[in-house]
C-alpha cells in the first residue's frame, strides 16, 4: 500500500506547520505497510463507530423529545377539556340559579317550575332530574329524565334519603351558596353529581334547586370529540376510584423495554367548579415502531461495516474531490439562497455601484428582466426620473458604507411606469477569502402596509381631533401601574402629561361612595363572579368629587375596556360640574329661604287666631290678679285659697309661654338637620299649632297615632311645617264647602306601613271639604299655582320638596260619597332606617281628641 507521503501534488500548508507535517512524514515513512493500513483502518473505523453512537443517540434523543410533546399535547387537550366541562357546569348551575331566583321571587309557581325543568333536562342530556326541594329535604316537584335510573325519580311530598345528597344539602342551607356533592356511585346508574342551588324566602332559607348529572353523561358530552378521539378520557375521584370511561390497559410486551417502545402519556386535572373529588384524566399511547423501523438500524450497521471497507480504498482519491465538493456546495448554497428568497427583491453591487446579480423577485418587482438589468449602472431603469438626484445621493452613501441599519425607503419605477414603495436593507457582500466584493441590497414592497399606516395615521388624527375638542378629561392607564396610555387635551392642561392626575382622581374616588343606580338597593357588587372579560360590559359607574388643585367639582366616569395590546386597562371621563354645584348649593339656599318665608306667611296667616289664643290665658290670669287684690283688701282670703289662685295664675302664664315658645321655633330660620325624632312629638308639636287655627274655622281635629312607632332621621321642624300646612289647607276648605257643624271635621292619622318593600311611617291627611278640581289635581304641586284666589302657590310645592328630601314621597287624592266628592286626602311616607326601627318608641295605641270651636265649649 503506498504511503500518503507520497503524494507530491498535495498543497502545501502554512509556515508553521512545516515542521510537524515533516516530522509526520519521516515517522509515518519508517512505519511498515501492515502498520500504516492498521492506522488508515481504525480512523474510518472509529468514524463509523462515532456515526453509530451519534446515531442511536439521536434516536433515543428524539424519541425523548416525542415523549415529551407527546406529554404536552396530553396536558394541553387535558386543559381544554377541563375548560369546556368547567364552561358547560357554569351554564348549567347559571339556568338552575335563575331557576331559583324566580322561585324566591315567586314568579315561577310547580307546574312552571316542572315545564321549565323538563326544557332544561331535554336541552343537557348529561342531566337525569332537575327537582325542587323544600327547607326540610322534602320534594315539592320536578322532572326526570324518562332514560334516569330509579333513583333520581323523586316523587313529590317525598324526603331526600340521607346518603343522596352527601351532605351537600346542608352545605348549601348553611352558606346560602351552589354546592356540588362528591360522586355518588349507584348500582342501576353508575355515578352521579348533585348540584344543589339554595335560595330565600323571606331572608330565610326556603330551600333549594336539586340537579343531578350523569358521570358518564358528562363525559360524553362534555368532553370535546377530538379530545375523546385522540385519549383515553376518564373521570377519577380523588382516591383514584373510576367513575367514567375505560381506561387504557398496560402494555406488558418485550419491546416496551427499549427506548424507543411505545409509553402511555397520562395527564389529570380536577373538573371546576366540581372540585377535587371529580378528575379528568386521559391518557395517550404511542405508536410501536414497526418492522420497517426495527430494520432501520441493521441496515445503518451493515451500510457502516461496508463503509469501513469503502473509506480504505477511496480514501486517498477522494481527498481533492472534497475539497472541490465543499467549494461547490458553498457557491451553490449561496446561490440556492439568493433564488430561494422567495417574495424578497436581491440585488447586488460591485464597488463601482455596477448591478451583478438579481434574484427573480427582484425582477418580478420591477418588471425588468435579468438581462436588461445585469451591468447596468446608475441611473438604474427602475428609478423614477423626478427622483434620480435623490436616489443617486442615496446609492453614493451606500457603497460608502453609510447605511441605516433599519434600511430606507425608496420609490420604485415598474417597466410599465406605475410607482411602488420599497424598504431596502444594505449588506456587505464578502467573498469566501474573507474579501469584500460589493454590496448586497435586499427589497420588500412596502406599499400595501405604507397605505395602512397612513390610513391608520389618518384615523388615530381624527380620533384625538374629536376627544381633544371634547369638554371632558379622558384619560386610560393601566390597573395598577403608573403607566398612562392615553389623554386628551383637557386632562393635559388640567393635570400635566403625567398619570399623576389619573391616579388623584381614582384617589378621590374612593373616599366618595359610588352613586348608585336609581332605585337602586341592593348593595351586593354587581361584578362578582364575572369573569376579567365582563367586565367592559358593566355599567359605567359615576362619583362626584371636588378636586382641591383644580378649585372645581368633576363628575368622574370609569369603565374597563380592553386595550389594543389585550390589556384590562381603566378609562376615566371627567366633567365640569362647577358651575351645575353652584347652581344646585344656590337653589337650596333659595329653598330654605322660600321654606323660612312659608313659615312665617303661615303664622301671619294664623295671627288672629294665635292672638285669640293667647287673649285667653292672658285675661284668666288678669281676671285671677284682679280677684286676689279685691278679695286681699277686704280680707276675705286666706293663705290656701291665695295658693289655688296662685296656681291657676301660673298654669295659664304657662299655657301662654308654650304657645309662645311653639310659635318661635316653628317660624326660627335654621339648616336643615336632622336628628332621631320621636313622630309622636312631632305630631302635638304641629297640632298644638294648627289646632289654634282649626278652631277658629269651627273644625274639630281628630288624631290618631300607632303604638310602636320607630324613630325617624328627619328635620323635625320641617315634617311640623308639612302637617300644619295641611292641615290649614284642610280646614280652609272645609270653611270654603260651608259644611255644616256636624260634618266639620279633619283626621290625622300616623301608621307604619310597608311601601316598595321599605318600612315607612304614612301620615294622612283627611278634610270634609269640597275636595280638589279633577282637571287641577295633576298641577297642585306645581310652583306658583293655586286652587285659592288669594293662595302664592308655593305652599304644596315646598311640602313636595321637603318630603322628597327625605326620601318621601306625597300624594293627593279625592274622596268620594258614591259621585259626589266628600273630601280630600293628602298622604305622606317616610321611609324608616334600619339603625330608626331597631329602637322603636311606645306611644298610646290612639290619640282620639274631639274639639269644639271656642263658642261650643
Amino acid at each position: 500500500m503506498a504511503s500518503p507521503t507520497s503524494d507530491t501534488h498535495a498543497p502545501r500548508g502554512p509556515r508553521w506547520w512545516a515542521a510537524p507535517r515533516r516530522w509526520w512524514r519521516q515517522w509515518w515513512d519508517r512505519l511498515p505497510p501492515s502498520r500504516q493500513d492498521r492506522l488508515a483502518v481504525l480512523g474510518p473505523l472509529l468514524s463509523v463507530l462515532l456515526f453509530l453512537t451519534a446515531i442511536f443517540s439521536a434516536v433515543a434523543y428524539f424519541t425523548h423529545q416525542e415523549a415529551n410533546r407527546e406529554q404536552e399535547a396530553v396536558m394541553r387537550d387535558t386543559e381544554y377539556a377541563q375548560q369546556r366541562l368547567r364552561l358547560r357546569l357554569l351554564e348549567r348551575q347559571e339556568q338552575l340559579m335563575r331557576l331559583a331566583r324566580d322561585i324566591a321571587n315567586r314568579s315561577v309557581e310547580e307546574t312552571e317550575f316542572v315545564f321549565q325543568a323538563e326544557a332544561v333536562v331535554m336541552q343537557n342530556p348529561e342531566l337525569l332530574s332537575v327537582h325542587w326541594i323544600g327547607p326540610f329535604r322534602e320534594v315539592v316537584t320536578g322532572y326526570a329524565s324518562p332514560s334516569a335510573p330509579a333513583h333520581a325519580q323523586r316523587r313529590a311530598g317525598d324526603l331526600l334519603p340521607p346518603n343522596s345528597t352527601d351532605g351537600a344539602f346542608e352545605l348549601a342551607r348553611d352558606l346560602h351558596q351552589p354546592i356540588y356533592s362528591r360522586p355518588l356511585r349507584w348500582p342501576d346508574s353508575g355515578s352521579t353529581i348533585v348540584l344543589l342551588v339554595p335560595f330565600e324566602d323571606q331572608r330565610r332559607f326556603g330551600g333549594a334547586v336539586l340537579a343531578e348529572y350523569s358521570v358518564e353523561g358528562l363525559l360524553r358530552y362534555g368532553v370535546p370529540a377530538e379530545v375523546l378521539a385522540r385519549y383515553a378520557v376518564t373521570f377519577v375521584g380523588e382516591d383514584g376510584t373510576l367513575h367514567a370511561g375505560t381506561p387504557l390497559k398496560p402494555i406488558t410486551t418485550p419491546l416496551s423495554r427499549l427506548p424507543w417502545a411505545a409509553r402511555a402519556q397520562r395527564h389529570e386535572l380536577p373538573i371546576s367548579p366540581i372540585g377535587n373529588s371529580l378528575l379528568v384524566r386521559a391518557e395517550g399511547l404511542r405508536a410501536d415502531r414497526d418492522a420497517g423501523s426495527e430494520a432501520f438500524f441493521w441496515i445503518v450497521g451493515a451500510m457502516s461495516v461496508a463503509t469501513i471497507w469503502m473509506l480504505l480504498g477511496n480514501m486517498r482519491h477522494t481527498r481533492r474531490r472534497l475539497q472541490a465538493q465543499r467549494a461547490l456546495v458553498a457557491e451553490t448554497n449561496f446561490r440556492r439562497a439568493m433564488e430561494n428568497s422567495m417574495l424578497t427583491g436581491m440585488r447586488a453591487l460591485d464597488m463601482e455601484g455596477r448591478i451583478t446579480y438579481v434574484n427573480r423577485a427582484f425582477c418580478n418587482m420591477t418588471g425588468w428582466s435579468e438581462a436588461e438589468l445585469i451591468g447596468t449602472t446608475a441611473p438604474f431603469p427602475y428609478w423614477p426620473e423626478a427622483e434620480h438626484d435623490t436616489l443617486m445621493a442615496r446609492l453614493q452613501d451606500e457603497i460608502a458604507g453609510r447605511n441605516a441599519p433599519g434600511g430606507f425607503e425608496v420609490p420604485v419605477k415598474r417597466k410599465n411606469g406605475s410607482i411602488f414603495y420599497a424598504r431596502m436593507y444594505v449588506s456587505p457582500l464578502v467573498d469566501a477569502q474573507g474579501r469584500q466584493t460589493g454590496w448586497m441590497t435586499s427589497m420588500t414592497d412596502i406599499t400595501e402596509p405604507k397605505r395602512i399606516r397612513e390610513e391608520l395615521t389618518a384615523s388615530y388624527d381624527r380620533f384625538a381631533t374629536v376627544l381633544d375638542s371634547l369638554d371632558e378629561a379622558i384619560s386610560v392607564a393601566p390597573l395598577h401601574s403608573n403607566e398612562l396610555l392615553f389623554a386628551n387635551h383637557i386632562y393635559q392642561r388640567w393635570f400635566g402629561q403625567g398619570a399623576a392626575g389619573h391616579e388623584r382622581m381614582l384617589e378621590l374616588c374612593a373616599s366618595v361612595p359610588v352613586l348608585p343606580p336609581q332605585d337602586h338597593t341592593d348593595h351586593v357588587d354587581s361584578l362578582v363572579g364575572l369573569p376579567a372579560d365582563a367586565l367592559v360590559e358593566a355599567i359605567a359607574e359615576h362619583t362626584q368629587i371636588l378636586v382641591p388643585e383644580l378649585g372645581k367639582w368633576l363628575e368622574v366616569r370609569t369603565r374597563y375596556l380592553t386595550w389594543v395590546d389585550g390589556r384590562l386597562v381603566q378609562m376615566l371621563i371627567a366633567s365640569d360640574i362647577t358651575a351645575r354645584r353652584h347652581a344646585e348649593e344656590q337653589a337650596a339656599l333659595q329653598a330654605e329661604r322660600a321654606e323660612a318665608a312659608s313659615r312665617l306667611i303661615t303664622m301671619g296667616e294664623m295671627a288672629s287666631s294665635v292672638a285669640h289664643e293667647l287673649n285667653q290665658p292672658l285675661t284668666a290670669i288678669s281676671n285671677y290678679a284682679s280677684g286676689m287684690i279685691s278679695r286681699l283688701q277686704k280680707g276675705q282670703m286666706g293663705p290656701e285659697d291665695l295658693l289655688g289662685a296662685l296656681e291657676k295664675t301660673v298654669r295659664q302664664a304657662q299655657r301662654a309661654g308654650n304657645i309662645i315658645q311653639r310659635i318661635r321655633a316653628f317660624v326660627k330660620k335654621s339648616e336643615p338637620n336632622p336628628t332621631l325624632s320621636d313622630v309622636a312629638q312631632m305630631v302635638a308639636n304641629a297640632t298644638e299649632l294648627a289646632d289654634i287655627e282649626l278652631r277658629r274655622h269651627m273644625v274639630r281635629l281628630n288624631i290618631y297615632v300607632a303604638a310602636r312607632l320607630p324613630r325617624l332621621m328627619v328635620d323635625p321642624i320641617l315634617i311640623e311645617q308639612v302637617l300644619i300646612n295641611l292641615l290649614k289647607n284642610a280646614g280652609e276648605s272645609i270653611q270654603h264647602a260651608q259644611r255644616p257643624p256636624g260634618q266639620r271635621h279633619v283626621e290625622l292619622q300616623v301608621v307604619p306601613r310597608t311601601v316598595e318593600g321599605r318600612d315607612v311611617v304614612e301620615f294622612t291627611v283627611r278634610d270634609s271639604g269640597s275636595g280638589i278640581p279633577q282637571d287641577r289635581l295633576d298641577r297642585i304641586f306645581e310652583a306658583f299655582y293655586s286652587t285659592k284666589a288669594e293662595g302664592m302657590g308655593i305652599g304644596l310645592k315646598l311640602c313636595r320638596s321637603i318630603i322628597e328630601s327625605h326620601h318621601g314621597r306625597l300624594h293627593a287624592r279625592n274622596l268620594y260619597n258614591g259621585s259626589e266628592v266628600a273630601g280630600c286626602e293628602f298622604t305622606f311616607w317616610i321611609p324608616v332606617s334600619p339603625q330608626d326601627a331597631a329602637e322603636p318608641r311606645v306611644h298610646p295605641s290612639s290619640v282620639n281628641e274631639a274639639q269644639t270651636p271656642e263658642g261650643q265649649r
